[in-house]
This record gives structure tokens, sequence and C-alpha cells, in this order.
């Protein structure tokens, strides 16, 4: 009986598993599992901008609400019929739609590691922010020009403070854009550079969102008899 035992228990052999859990294997097993059970950093990451978006979108709110109350405070002058193009405007909006479909190519391509067409698309995806800014300047300084400033009346200081905050981020977003292409170009498509292209391209859509809502809520609205 002596013998059998002395042959089971030796080089450490557990011939019942009793201490399975301890082996480092197993350790390593488990170690393993709890690690693939922990989010991702790109999705702590997304979620953790997606909190700093929905404040920038709080603050959207603010304006809009703003602009709400003070769209009839013309103070006998022009209102958004005799100020808004809305030729011009749908073209700000189509380069602007433009822009995020070319931004979802650029991260398509980013994903399959092709630096040509992720350059393109982002590189397109810039030439139509500047197109929707050179627009939106021109409409400004084109109401400037004639009078309709910001301080003519109520209804303009709530447009230009909504319309000119989205202009803000629109170049921001631009700016953004331009170092995500040098980041790309100096550190390939390193773990930390996707994760920080998954929040332009998060910041970006946004911002084409809330376009769409002003676009609908400001000029059509402001056109409408």
């Amino acid at each position: 009986m002596s013998a059998f035992h002395g042959a089971s228990t030796q080089g450490g052999a557990d011939p019942y598993q009793l201490g399975r859990g301890d082996s480092a294997r197993d350790r390593g097993r488990t170690s393993e599992h709890a690690a693939k059970e922990l989010p991702s950093k790109r999705i702590i990451t997304g979620y953790g901008f997606w909190v700093f978006l929905i404040s920038d979108i709080i603050m959207f709110s603010a304006f809009f609400a703003a602009y709400t109350v003070l769209v009839g405070a013309t103070a006998r002058g022009p209102g958004g019929r005799q100020l808004f193009d809305l030729c011009n405007t749908e073209i700000e909006t189509g380069c602007l739609l433009a822009s995020s479909f070319t931004c979802g190519l650029a991260s398509v391509a980013s994903r399959a590691r092709s630096k040509a067409w992720f350059y393109g698309a982002m590189m397109v995806t810039f030439v139509f922010g500047l197109c929707f800014l050179a627009l939106e300047i021109d409409e400004f300084y084109g109401m400037v020009a004639a009078g309709n400033g910001p301080t003519r009346s109520a209804f303009l200081s709530g447009f230009f403070a909504l319309v000119g905050c989205h202009g803000l981020h629109v170049t921001a977003g631009s700016l953004w854009l331009l170092t995500m292409m040098a980041q790309v170009y100096a550190k390939g498509f390193r773990p930390d550079i996707m994760r920080r292209l998954l929040c332009f391209s998060l910041f970006w859509h946004t911002l084409d969102i809330i376009w769409v809502a002003l676009f609908t809520v400001v000029y059509c609205e402001g056109v409408r008899p």
C-alpha cells in the first residue's frame, strides 16, 4: 500500500487532480478567460467619447432652445424668409452628408490597413468640409455686410450663435482630420491610432446629425410662409 502511494505521489503527481486549480496551466487558462471577458480598450474609448458627445449635444440643445424662443424677436428687421437662401444651404447639406460617407470609407480603409484608400477618403472628406465652411462663411459675410449681423436683433443673435457654434465644430473636426492623417503617416495603424480614428469618426458623424436638425429647424422652418 505504501509502495502504491509512493508511486502515485512521485514527482508531485496528483492522481485525483485535487490540486488542479492551483496548477500554473489552469491559472493561465483562468487569466486568459478573465481577459476575454474584459471589454477591449477600443470599446471603452468609444463609450467614453460618447459621454463627451452627449455633453456636446446637450450644449447644442440649449442653443436650439434659445433660437426657438428668439426666432420671432426680429426687432422689426428681416426674418428667415428674407435672409435665408435655401439653395445655398442645400449645397452645404449635400457637402456635409457626402463628407460623412467618405469618412465612413476612411474608417473601412483603416480597418483594412489600406493607406492609399484611407488618405484618399480622408482628403475628400476634408475638401467637403472646406466647401461647407466656405459657403457658411460667405453666408455670414453677406448678412453682416448688409447690416444683419448678430447685434441686429435677438433672432439674429440666436441664429449666429447656433449656426456659428456648429461651424466652429466643423473647423475643429477638419483640423483633427489633418492631425489623424499625419499620425497614420508617421506611426501607421497602431491600436492607439485606431482608437483615435474611432473617436474622430464618431465626432464627424455627430456633426452631420446636428446639421440635419439645424437645417430642418432653422432653415426649412425659417423660409416657410
